[in-house]
């Protein structure tokens, strides 16, 4: 037994004074690729220009570093261009946690460095939401989903000095109204488009902003369902709005409560959920900003409209956007529901075919401004 002590001892003592060989290979920087790469760390004083710890090329566009006689251990590290304000960030310039070897054999590893303090590919992308923008909840209850959702509000600038009460536009993608930090592809900048619209034309109004539901988008802006994407879950995004949301909105803030001064808008199919909405709620929303509808997502849309043209009684307006530069059948099915609505003479209809179009937010941003007009000069 003393000998298998013994033996064993003898393993960890020479572990413990066995020296390795480390090779740190950088195989690709984002930017400032021909600058000079250093490795700073505990190993070193954390010298972010240490001579001795500098990479050198290794075919192509790489650079390594051989670290010979390294003892046994834990190493933390960075790279480094020569200064601490030179250290590897993250792609849009945050701070990165050290980065750990674990040495007690010879090691060959590979890295890529995203961005540096001093220079990254990914500039954060700015908190650009007016004053008048507030968050309502960042996790309002949907009860007939099952699922919570962040909504924002857009009050007046003279909401908080007066007493009126003021009509309600519900707005799909809420994450893309507002704010360009929350609008992966831009946003549609509707409280600076309201800030200037509202002085200019002393037509006032309030913005719910509720925002989509990621994977879930796709069936919550869908009223049927879809053999590709699955049960459509429209409806019940729906009475979330009319059941829930809107009641809660009018419960605390001062509106306007009639479908004559309740609208709703939305983009693709943010779009299709709004205008499905018109017609499914005629008494509750009276207008709606319809900006390129994905009516080519479910047929249904064009057989339930119809019925509405013969069935309804009420005066709902209707703003119907394509632009000639999206998918083929955009304008096409736009000019088509169009069509079909204007056999009931009691609907309000402006049909908007743009030839510059694009499917993108900067597109809907630009014609936002006159939809607002529209929406609000009647």
């Amino acid at each position: 037994m003393e000998k298998i002590v013994f033996v064993w001892c003898m393993v960890l003592s020479l572990q413990a004074g066995a020296q390795f060989t480390v090779r740190l290979v950088v195989t690709d920087v984002a930017t400032k690729k021909n600058d000079d790469i250093y490795i700073t760390g505990n190993f070193n004083n954390w010298n972010p220009r240490d001579e001795n710890y500098k990479l050198k090329p290794f075919g192509g566009s790489r650079k390594s570093i051989v670290l010979r006689d390294f003892a046994a251990g834990t190493y933390a590290f960075k790279f480094s261009r020569g200064a601490q304000d030179k250290l590897e960030t993250t792609a849009d310039g945050r701070d990165i946690p050290d980065r750990v070897l674990e040495v007690n054999e010879d090691v060959s590893k590979e890295f890529t460095v995203a961005g540096w303090k001093d220079d990254y590919p990914e500039v954060p992308k700015k908190y650009t939401a007016s004053p008048q923008v507030r968050i309502v909840d960042t996790a309002f209850n949907m009860p007939q989903l099952g699922r919570k959702r962040r909504v924002w509000i857009y009050l007046p600038k003279g909401y908080a000095n007066s007493s009126k009460l003021y009509p309600v536009l519900y707005m799909q993608d809420g994450q893309n109204l507002f704010n360009e930090q929350t609008a992966p592809y831009g946003e549609w900048g509707v409280d600076e488009a309201l800030d200037t619209l509202q002085q200019k034309t002393g037509k006032e109004c309030i913005v719910i902003g509720i925002d989509n539901g990621g994977d879930k988008r796709t069936t919550e802006y869908n009223p049927y369902d879809d053999a590709k994407n699955g049960k459509g879950e429209g409806k019940q995004y729906l009475e979330f709005i009319v059941r829930t949301l809107k009641p809660f909105i009018d419960s605390k803030y001062r509106t306007k409560k009639g479908p004559e001064n309740t609208f709703i808008a939305g983009s693709s199919l943010g779009g299709l959920i709004s205008f499905y909405a018109m017609i499914k709620y005629p008494e509750v929303f009276g207008a709606g900003g319809i900006f390129s509808a994905s009516f080519w997502v479910t047929p249904e849309i064009f057989t339930d409209a119809e019925k509405f043209t013969t069935t309804a009684t009420q005066m709902p307006r209707f703003y119907m956007y394509a632009g000639k530069m999206e998918p083929a059948n955009m304008v096409p099915n736009n000019e088509k529901m169009a069509e079909l609505l204007k056999k009931n003479q009691r609907y309000s209809i402006r049909l908007i075919t743009d030839p510059l179009g694009k499917h993108r937010e900067a597109t809907w941003r630009q014609e936002f401004p006159s939809f607002y007009t529209w929406l609000m000069n009647y």
